[in-house]
């Protein structure tokens, strides 16, 4: 199983989780385009594609989506936030606490905390990859979880390189508190990641830094000495192989 990064910012998000026969799109913020190009011009392998939230950097590609014939599931929040049209046959309304099954990957969605209607994290599991943990824009996560192979997870900011851009007059004091009320911090990330058990865990991938307010190679040392594993931040383009169960 691999994980290829098509967007990892605020200007887009969207992962396909994949091997050779399956593809899970996770996130749907970047342009159909994108997305055809990544997977060759063919959806024949796409089981469907999940969407945390409504907001435009990861769901502004569901309707295009939906009209290339891909499934896709989001909660009934992000549905109606969106107005989308929920009878839509190929739109798929999920649940906090329900297991539900996309192809070959079967998906458990849990509640975030994010400044949307009704987000949701994600453990999704696949025979190759095992359970994968994803959470992104939560500022908190209250669940924690056994049995975890591979996470991604959100590391947005440093409390301390934005309370100096506030400081120097860089970041303005809404913005600062926007994003401590909406986005996970690397303080919150390596708190996060500690809370769970870890011992099966082959890979942790740093997602949806901030431009300005993150330090990619800091947070990267931070959490693989925090927990041991191998550490990666996503950028757009991003393949990282051997996303697996196990180690090869």
């Amino acid at each position: 199983m691999r994980l290829v990064v098509l967007g990892s910012s605020s200007k887009g998000n969207c992962y396909l989780l994949e091997n050779d026969t399956d593809t899970l799109i996770i996130e749907c913020g970047v342009t159909i385009n994108e997305i055809k190009k990544a997977l060759n011009f063919s959806f024949d392998n796409v089981a469907g594609c999940i969407v945390s939230h409504e907001h435009g950097d990861h769901a502004k590609g569901i309707v295009d989506a939906l009209k290339v014939g891909i499934e896709v599931y989001t909660s009934r929040g992000t549905m109606r936030a969106l107005e989308l049209d929920v009878r839509h046959h190929r739109l798929h309304t999920i649940k906090e606490g329900e297991v539900f099954n996309v192809g070959p990957f079967k998906v458990m969605p849990f509640k975030i905390e994010h400044d949307v209607a009704e987000p949701l994290g994600f453990i999704i599991n696949h025979p190759e990859c095992g359970n994968v943990l994803f959470i992104t824009d939560s500022y908190y996560v209250k669940d924690t979880f056994k049995n975890i192979h591979n996470i991604i997870i959100e590391a947005n900011f440093s409390q301390e390189i934005i309370e100096e851009r506030v400081r120097n007059g860089a970041s303005p004091d809404f913005l600062r508190n926007r994003i401590f009320k909406s986005h996970m911090s690397i303080e919150t990330c390596k708190k996060t990641l500690l809370a769970n058990d870890l011992s099966k865990v082959q890979n942790i991938v740093l997602i949806h830094l901030s431009d300005g307010n993150s330090n990619a190679t800091q947070f990267r040392q931070i959490i693989q000495a925090a927990t041991g594993k191998r550490v990666y931040v996503a950028d757009a383009g991003d393949v990282i192989d051997n996303f697996n169960k196990t180690a090869f």
